[in-house]
């Protein structure tokens, strides 16, 4: 049989196995608990020092016109599907042209299913929301009251698809910037009705009904005030919400709003719960935009009671910011390799990034001459 002789390194780090360190959560691997999916996340501090030879992406920002000709969201404009778009002013709701659902329903048997191979029609409808007849805009550039508007367009979308007889869930989101897949700039998001409620969702509902029925309040008004007491990863607070890092966080920069009030839903807020949610998404995402001096990308989403005619006292309003950069706006987190295939895993601890965030100004850096840039991750921000 043949041998081959193979190179180990164990590298240049010299540790005295009989002496214990005291911990220290900025500097040791740990994991933290996600009491919303009921999982763990990694989180590797001394690896944010790292070099980066990996993926770069391009970051050429192009200055959009008002209004691009060229543009099937841009109002009197034509879409893929022949369909002509109104002069619209402010948002705009249509029926997604290449819907990933169908409204019709189908007849199916599934009585000689087997478990290992099971399968059930969805149904469902898609919608866009144009948030702004102005092409170059993104939501933290547009106008507070603008931001309202499209706030009471979530409302409405809400209310008018959960009421459907067939749909127990609806899903409110946007994906933000090309990186995250996003096939056109203007500014827009989607909503997903649909008669399952799905995975993710059903996951949370089942940790948030657990805890509400052990406690008799919720999961996250519980988490909150404690945030609020704490005071490690809050990055806005006004009087009706609270923008922070959760101390579970996956991506670099991953953020959450959570209403104060233990809300169900989007339609329960008052006027004023309505402007102030307005007020914190336009200033969260300003600093996100001003964190790397680019338009920030990301995936963000409502999570809400579904819509199945049951009572939910276990679902409190939050919303989820995903976005992608890591340590410029050029070098993006991707989940491969060991967050594929064991658990979810990040380096900048949760507490530096809500620092880095809450640190940043609140004016928009193309409306300021200052450089707002925060130094690289790799001099060690604390």
């Amino acid at each position: 049989m043949k041998v081959y002789q193979v190179n180990i390194s164990e590298g240049t780090h010299a540790y005295d196995e009989k002496q214990k360190t005291a911990f220290d959560r900025a500097e040791h691997p740990h994991r933290r608990y996600n009491p919303l999916l009921d999982e763990w996340v990694l989180v590797s501090p001394q690896r944010a020092r790292r070099p980066w030879q990996g993926q770069q992406e391009t970051t050429a920002e192009e200055i959009r016109p008002e209004h691009d000709d060229t543009c099937y969201l841009c109002p009197g404009n034509t879409r893929m599907n022949g369909d002509v778009n109104p002069d619209y002013k402010g948002a705009f709701v249509f029926k997604n042209d290449f819907p990933a659902l169908l409204s019709e329903e189908v007849a199916y048997e599934n009585d000689d299913q087997e478990d290992l191979f099971r399968i059930q029609p969805e149904r469902g409808i898609n919608r866009v929301i144009c948030f702004s007849d102005n092409h170059s805009l993104t939501l933290p550039e547009m106008e507070t009251e603008d931001i309202e508007k499209v706030i009471a367009v979530w409302q409405e979308e809400y209310k008018t698809l959960g009421a459907a007889e067939y749909i127990n869930h609806v899903q409110i989101f946007e994906n933000k910037g090309s990186v995250m897949g996003c096939s056109n700039p203007h500014p827009h998001g989607q909503v997903w009705a649909q008669s399952s409620i799905p995975t993710q969702v059903l996951r949370t509902q089942q940790n948030l009904k657990k805890y509400y029925d052990q406690h008799t309040s919720t999961l996250l008004e519980d988490y909150l005030l404690k945030e609020i007491e704490k005071k490690e990863r809050i990055i806005l607070e006004n009087d009706f919400f609270v923008a922070l890092v959760p101390f579970w966080a996956v991506w670099p920069y991953e953020t959450m709003i959570i209403s104060k009030r233990s809300i169900g839903s989007i339609p329960e807020f008052s006027e004023e719960e309505k402007k102030s949610f307005a007020a914190i998404l336009k200033d969260l995402t300003i600093r996100y935009d001003n964190l790397f001096e680019t338009s920030f990308p990301y995936s963000a989403g409502i999570h809400q009671a579904p819509t199945d005619g049951e009572a939910h006292p276990e679902w409190h309003f939050h919303m989820h910011f995903y976005p992608p950069l890591l340590r410029s706006a050029s070098v993006k987190k991707f989940m491969v390799g060991y967050e594929m295939l064991a658990e979810a895993q990040r380096d900048i601890t949760p507490e530096q990034s809500a620092e880095i965030l809450r640190n940043l100004p609140s004016v928009h850096y193309k409306t300021s001459n200052a450089r707002h840039r925060y130094p690289a991750l790799d001099e060690d921000p604390k």
